[in-house]
Order: structure tokens, then sequence, then C-alpha cells
């Protein structure tokens, strides 16, 4: 369908190509994601562009909102539409693709919203723009490798910069240039030649500025030859199995991958590179200004989020095993490029706790403090455990219909998933310690519903306001202990009241106490209720994490 062609790049072409990319990459996602070797065998390349364009697109649709909603008055600039595009990559980005897109786009912003308030820009505007826009995504990339999304940026550009005319020249010279240094990716990059595909990040790249073309003329260009004949290969089976070796045939990479979004200062950030660097590798750091998006491959989660911890206050963390089933575990079999059969997805309240659940295999989601995720963010997750099978931990009474929302949109998808109604993230503890994958689905489900059902949980936290409970009128800065969700401890000491918490929960019997510990609980807490628990109750066994900035001071559970 034709589109009524933008002159020049101002607000609504800002809009226009955002929507256009979108449908153009919803097309193509399964194409992009069928051709995904590199850096990792996973198949989601496509879908993880198609996530950050989502994102971008709806930060750019917010701003239109509030105009056209009569405040304020008048339409947004360029400069405001830019902005937001950028952003909106920025917080939705996925992915080591997402994420680099996400920094293309903010590199065009900074140029197109240079002058404050310009209504709009010609042909010049936007050569510069993507000459920005491959620069700073090559400069985001810890270790740049030829024969990616970073050849056809800097591809497009190079033939921008030989381009003169108006914004829909421009464009079509970028297009051209990006399909030919596509076209030359699998002679740059030996796992792309063995597989004999081009560079799926690239191609993702070509598709968005095939819709930049678009906006500028009205039309879809047609895709070029050499592209299109690379652009349109599949990855075998045989091929599919020697990516689990990387391109000079070492063994495969980290087992994690952890991104997360970070406030924190440009001093910290490079410090948090250099460590980040040394811990795994596919690194992409993009943003500024304060927020930042950090994408890496590791094998120990915990220590790429404490290095973020460290660096500034991450959030949104998502952390994904690249389970036995997917080409980028360790070992020397070669296991074929297909879905897990199973696998846990698990919301959870802190930092530590993401890395512990990590470490067990499960795929998180991290809730903040009065942040809950989304159903859309619980259905990404179950996609990003790439299985057939998936059991889903909500560990929040709260979040059970949005949990079941999220269960019944990936059964839609043909996923199997199984929601166990888990109340705290030590249930979730409780239930992933039976978990055997090994078992048939239903009776894995049974065991660990039956584990987290056995688990009593408490919470240990500090009243924000006055208000009635069940334990009577408590004020703020009281310490509440809650049992099963209900206030039962009100004290003024956390110490006291967490064991009298602990008392309470055992008076009923118990084996096994788990305590995770917030980043502000008291120094020496942990040690004085192990104790108290060895001298009072000589039969049960205490365990002890640290969650970090998990809203709670402490929780507690007791099978």
């Amino acid at each position: 369908m034709a589109h009524a062609p933008q002159t020049f790049f101002d607000a609504l072409a800002v809009r226009t190509w955002c929507g256009l990319a979108l449908t153009a990459l919803g097309r193509a996602r399964e194409e992009i994601d069928a051709i995904n070797v590199y850096p990792v065998a996973d198949g989601d390349t496509g879908t993880n562009l198609y996530l950050t364009v989502e994102s971008a697109t709806t930060a750019v649709e917010a701003v239109f909102a509030g105009y056209e909603a009569g405040s304020p008055a008048g339409g947004p600039s360029l400069a405001d539409a830019a902005r937001a595009m950028a952003h909106g990559a920025l917080i939705g980005a996925r992915g080591n693709s997402g994420t680099i897109l996400a920094q293309l786009l903010r590199g065009m912003a900074q140029v197109l919203s240079a002058e404050g308030g310009t209504a709009r820009t010609d042909g010049n505007g936007l050569r510069l723009a993507l000459r920005q826009a491959a620069d700073s995504a090559r400069l985001a990339v810890a270790h740049p490798v030829e024969g990616t999304v970073l050849s056809v940026a800097s591809g497009a550009a190079d033939a921008a910069d030989g381009a003169e005319g108006d914004c829909a020249t421009v464009a079509r010279a970028a297009y051209r240039g990006a399909c030919a240094a596509l076209a030359a990716t699998p002679a740059q990059l030996a796992v792309l030649e063995h597989a004999g595909v081009v560079d799926a990040g690239g191609r993702g790249l070509v598709t968005v500025l095939a819709a930049l073309v678009e906006t500028f003329t009205g039309e879809a260009p047609a895709p070029l030859a050499g592209a299109a004949a690379g652009a349109h290969a599949r990855v075998t089976p045989d091929a599919a199995e020697s990516c689990a070796d990387g391109p000079d045939g070492e063994d495969g990479g980290p087992a994690f991958e952890v991104i997360y979004l970070l406030e924190a200062e440009d001093a910290a950030v490079a410090r948090l590179r250099r460590r980040l660097d040394a811990l795994g590798d596919s690194l992409v750091v993009v943003g500024g200004d304060g927020l930042w998006n950090v994408h890496v491959h590791v094998d120990d989660a915990g220590a790429a989020v404490e290095a973020g911890v460290e660096a500034g206050r991450p959030y949104r963390i998502r952390i994904t095993h690249f389970g036995v089933g997917d080409a980028h575990a360790r070992g020397g079999e070669r296991p074929p490029r297909e879905r897990a059969q199973r696998a846990v997805v698990a919301v959870v309240p802190g930092e530590g706790l993401a890395g512990l659940y990590a470490e067990a295999g499960a795929t998180t989601v991290l809730a903040r403090p009065g942040e809950p995720p989304a159903s859309g963010e619980l259905v990404e997750a179950v996609r990003r455990a790439h299985a057939r099978e998936v059991v889903l931990l909500p560990n929040d009474a709260e979040l059970r219909h949005t949990a079941a929302a999220a269960a019944e949109q990936a059964r839609t998808e043909g996923i199997r998933v199984a929601l166990i109604p888990t109340r705290s993230a030590v249930q979730g503890i409780a239930a992933l310690a039976v978990h055997e994958p090994g078992r048939r689905f239903d009776e894995d489900v049974v065991s660990m519903t039956s584990a987290a059902g056995a688990t009593r949980y408490a919470e240990v936290v500090v009243a924000e306001r006055q208000s009635w409970t069940m334990a009577g009128i408590c004020q703020a800065g009281d310490i509440l202990g809650l049992v099963d969700g209900d206030v039962a401890v009100i004290g003024a000491d956390v110490v006291s009241t967490a064991e009298s918490v602990l008392n309470r929960m055992l008076s009923a019997g118990g084996e096994l106490v788990t305590l995770v510990l917030g980043d502000e609980a008291p120094e020496g807490i942990a040690e004085h209720l192990e104790s108290r628990v060895r001298e009072a109750y000589l039969a049960v066994d205490t365990v002890v994490y640290r969650g970090g900035r998990q809203g709670a001071l402490l929780l507690v559970g007791v099978e």
C-alpha cells in the first residue's frame, strides 16, 4: 500500500518511519530469526529488532498523543519526535541487535535534535544523521566485528555521504549502500559463510532503511538482487549444529545473556565497560545523559549485575540462560538449533535473586518495588526462554492475573505453559529446587506446585505510613513482619521483629529456613537468626541469600 511521501525529515516523518519499520519488521521477523547465527545462533534477532522498534514507535505515538489531546498547543518538533524515538528504543532494546539499533537511532536523534525546536531538516541533515548513527554504534560495541550490522550501517552512511539531493535521494542511496554491505557480510565473517546466510542484524537494518525510503517516496523499494539472494537463505540443520562452535571452531561462549537499564554517570559507565569486558563477550553499552542500556554475555550473571550496582542503579534486569538445547551452551556436543523441551520463567524482586534464579537455569524478569512487570514483559520472557514447555512463577500474589494473561497469550503461540501461583520469591526457590526437566511435564508441575505450597513465606518491611493492620495500628517507620501476606508483628527493631516472625512460623513446624537479605538489612542479622534457629530448633537447617534491592528488608521461607 502506498503512503503519502514526506518531503522533509520532520516529526511526522519520524512517526511515519517508525510505523512503516514496525510493519516491515513484523513481516520479516520470522525470516530474520531463521538466519540468526551470530553472535549467538538463538533464532531471535528478528523478534528482538521488532520489539525494539515497537518500543520506539510507542514512545513517538505518546508524544503525538499529548499534542493531539490539546496540551501543549501545536505539534511536536523534530527534536521532540527524534528524542522520543531514541528513548523508546533505548528502554525497550532487546538482545545484541536491538541494543545496537537503539544506538543507531540515538545517533540519528543527536543530529536531528541538535538545533532544538527546528521543525524539519533536509537531505543534508539526514546524511549527517546516518553518519552519526553508524559512528556512535561502532563506538558502543566493545569489540566491533566486520560482517555484522555495524558494517551494514557503515555501508549505508558511506553511500549517503556521496548522495546530493533531498531526503528521498539520500534515503535511496543509504538503502542501496546497506544492501551492498549486507550481501558482502558472508565474505567478512566465516560463521555466516559456513551457514550460507547474511548477517541477521544487518538484514534487519536493511528492512528499517527500506521503510525510510518508503517514508520519503511513498513506495517500498524493490530488494536488490544481490542482497535478496542472501537475505532469503535459511540455516540448514547441519549448518545450525556447526554454529555451536564459534567462527574459528572454538567451543561456544558464555552461558548467560544479561541485559539491564542503568542510571549512572559517564565515568562510572567507563569503569563498568572495562569490568564487563573482562567478564564476558558481546558487550554493548548504549545511551547517555545518565541512562544506559547494558548488554553482555557472561558465565557469571551475578557478577555482571553486581558490576551494574557498583556503577549506579540497574533495573529492568533480564537474565537469559542459554540452556543445553541452545547453540551457545558450552560443551563438546553440538546440539541441534531448536527449542529446549522445558524452561522456567520467574519474576524476582531483586538483583541478587535474579542471579540466583538464573544460575538455576531460569529466565528472569525483575520486579522493582512499585513497578510490577506487565503481561507483555512476561510473554516476552516466555519467548526468550525458547522452550516448548514453560513453568511460570509469578512470585507475587498481586501478579497472578497478570501472569495468567501472559500464559494465555503464550499458549496461543503454541507454547505449553503451566502457571504455579507462587506468592513469594522464597516459594519460587522451593519450586525451582525440585524442578526436574527430565520428568513428564505434568509430574514436574505437580512436584513444583507441592513444594511451593508447602513453603510458608514472610517478609520484614518498613511501614511507609500510619495504617490499620491485623496486628493493630502501625506508624510510619515501624518495622512490620508479614506472614503469608498479613501483618503479624509490629516492632521498632528489625532483628527482634524478624526473630518474632521466625518463631511464629516455626511454631507450626519446619525443616528448612530460607533467608533472603535486602540491601538495607542490618549487618549481622543473618548470623543472629541462624544462631537463633540452631539453638531453638535443632532439626531445622538455614540457608541465606542476598537479594539486593528487593523492597523488603528480609524475605523468609519455611519449608
